[in-house]
């Protein structure tokens, strides 16, 4: 697997895991509700894959 790639696939899975826990803890434990979070989660990541500028893993860096 490409190096930037597993490095954005973790990026996603480190911030949805946060955002499922810090819901778990905090008392709400739908599942429905936690399924949401850990999908809402995806939107930093993708946000910073879409932005061309991101010299992480932006757009225009897995391209090369």
């Amino acid at each position: 697997m490409n190096p930037k790639l597993q490095a954005m696939l973790m990026s996603y899975f480190r911030a949805s895991m946060a955002t499922v826990m810090a819901m778990y803890l905090s008392g709400n434990t739908n599942p429905k509700a936690l399924a949401a979070a850990f999908f809402a989660a995806f939107a930093g990541p993708l946000l910073k894959a879409l932005d061309p500028k991101a010299k992480d893993f932006g757009v225009g860096v897995l391209k090369k």
